[in-house]
């Protein structure tokens, strides 16, 4: 009898679960956020310095 396999079954990855998917995230989002932050410091010091 064929081994029937559940399509939302993602063990033995490490980092598979879904608390390291949601932590991945959420890494994610802080990082564009704070490249965000970058980008912006650095127009806004651009501008005021007339460059």
């Amino acid at each position: 009898m064929p081994e029937l396999k559940d399509p939302n079954d993602r063990r033995r990855r490490p980092g598979s679960s879904d608390v390291h998917h949601a932590k991945r995230r959420k890494n994610l989002a802080l990082l564009f956020a704070l490249l965000a932050f970058i980008v912006l410091v650095f127009f806004v010091t651009m501008i005021r310095m007339g460059g």
